[in-house]
Formats: structure tokens, sequence, C-alpha cells
């Protein structure tokens, strides 16, 4: 399993207000990417390329239904996984599962965290490919 890195400017956003990740506050979406991110300077979505859409990935990324609850002072943000599953073509290559916030007008499309998968991958048509978060995506101590 790939492990969760966040984005520099998460943090600020958090501090700001910019997320409720609660679920049915802000739809958060992950989307697939080929780009090395930059945790200090990849701010929003505009700034880390996504992979084109077809062939059974969606543009924009899918919605992971994400939801949070706080324990003991730690903060859990959960998400269903997601599946792509290549048909027509192919999907990618991508190396990189992007998190992002989609409802905040301004910014525009906060960019959470990312997992890297170690190298490039490609699904060949009938492939696919499972983003699986386990019990949590991420915490916040």
């Amino acid at each position: 399993m790939a492990v969760f890195n966040k984005f520099n400017q998460f943090v600020e956003d958090l501090g700001d207000g910019v997320h409720k990740l609660k679920a049915a506050n802000d739809v958060v979406r992950i989307y697939l990417s080929n780009t090395v991110p930059s945790a200090s300077l990849d701010l929003v979505k505009a700034d880390l390329a996504e992979i084109a859409g077809g062939n059974g990935y969606t543009a924009g990324g899918a919605d992971v239904q994400n939801d949070a609850t706080e324990a003991s002072g730690t903060l859990t943000v959960t998400g269903v996984d997601v599946t792509y599953t290549a048909s027509g073509g192919s999907i990618g290559p991508f190396q990189y599962v992007v998190l992002y916030n989609d409802t905040p007008i301004a910014p525009a499309d906060p960019l959470i965290g990312w997992w890297d998968y170690g190298s490039a991958i490609t699904l060949l048509v009938g492939e696919s490919f499972t983003t699986d978060f386990g019990a949590s995506m991420f915490t916040v101590a």
C-alpha cells in the first residue's frame, strides 16, 4: 500500500477553514497523475497535471465519499476505495493518486495529499487498479 504524503498548503488551509472534511460538507476527490508532486509548490489542482480522461477514467477524478471523525484529539479522515478499469483503450501512465477538495471556491480545488505507487502504471484493456485506503485515508493529530 502506498503511503500518504500531504501538501504543505493543506496545513495552512486547515487553519484558514478551507476544508470541511465531514460527510456532506465538502466533496473530496482523487485523480491520477504522472507528474511528480511538490509538497511545497503545488497548492491547487491546476498546479499538478492530471492524466487525460477516457477509457474508464473520468477527468476530474472520483468522489471518495469522505467522512471524518475525532477521537482523543486525532481527526481520522476516511473514504471509499475507488477502482478504475480500462475499457476501449488504456488508462495511464500514472504513478500518483492525488487527493483534492472539489468544493471551495477560493482557493479553487485545493490539494490535500497524494500517494506514490513507486513507478508508472498503465492499465491495458480489462485491467483494473484500486486505490485502497484501508481504515483511513489520513489522520490529523
